[in-house]
């Protein structure tokens, strides 16, 4: 059901990062990271690593780790 759930809404945001998730979902992001891990090997979505701007010292990986819906072809 939690699958179901997390590509619902990956699908209604189109991208966000995991802190975001696990935020609306109320997981610890080591608890979503292997759901999402699932879902990227259905190719329901991708991982899109951001990178830290050269003076920034307060992102956590969480923040700039964004997944992205796939839009399945028909």
């Amino acid at each position: 059901m939690i699958l179901t759930d997390i590509q619902g809404h990956l699908e209604k945001c189109g991208k966000i990062s995991l802190a975001e998730l696990a935020l609306h979902f109320q997981m610890d992001t080591n608890a979503m990271r292997p759901l999402l891990k699932r879902l990227i090997r259905k190719g329901r979505i991708r991982l899109m690593e951001g990178e830290k701007c050269a003076s920034c010292c307060n992102c956590s990986s969480e923040m700039i780790e964004f997944y992205e819906w796939v839009a399945l072809e028909s």
